[in-house]
């Protein structure tokens, strides 16, 4: 969390949590007990993918973040962020709206320029940049490369979180080059 503060503090991002998790079927089979070791100001993206008990998993989600002071996002699923009183929507890349839903906190999913200048143009309060380093992630595909990813997060206008392989020695990396925070998976899982 240290890394991810020093990153928002360096870019002056304001409003949105320096550390995000995002939840993953198979690599994190129970983001519960991920998000209540998360600091206070963190966040959470709840990606659900479908999943039959999104619902009871999306409301004991909401419960922890906001006994525990972070912020909740639903991926791709306005309706069900208001439903839980989530904080906010985090949009896959090719769902990302012409305009915000109206939440508090509206992040979008970005895999190069056109993703990030998307998320920026819908006003979106930051975009996840991915992959950055290598990840094991199954979706991932060949990772930006640091400073191509330092140079994008540059350029946005608007806040940008790296993803992708972003861990303990990766994070210290990204310090300096224009990133607003970290967001992970697999990194908070082993926490």
């Amino acid at each position: 969390m240290a890394i991810a503060q020093e990153l928002s503090a360096e870019t002056g991002a304001r409003g949105s949590p320096p550390l995000l998790f995002l939840t993953d079927p198979a690599r994190t089979p129970d983001p519960a007990a991920i998000a209540a070791r998360l600091p206070p100001g963190a966040g959470v993206i709840y990606r659900h993918f479908g999943a039959p008990e999104r619902r009871e998993v999306a409301a004991a989600l909401a419960a922890i973040c906001r006994a525990r002071g972070l912020a909740l996002l639903i991926a791709g699923d306005p309706a069900l962020a208001a439903a839980v009183d989530a904080a906010g929507v985090h949009w896959p890349e090719r769902l990302i709206p012409p305009r915000r839903a109206g939440f508090a906190l509206e992040t979008g999913a970005a895999h190069c320029a056109r993703g990030i200048a998307q998320a920026a143009r819908a006003g979106l309060d930051a975009a996840l940049l991915s992959p950055v380093f290598a990840s094991r992630s199954a979706s991932a595909g060949r990772p930006l490369g640091l400073f191509r990813a330092a140079g994008l997060a540059q350029r946005a206008g608007l806040p940008v979180y790296a993803l992708g392989g972003v861990g303990a020695r990766t994070g210290r990396r990204l310090l300096g080059l224009g990133f607003a925070g970290i967001a992970a998976v697999g990194a908070l899982a082993k926490a």
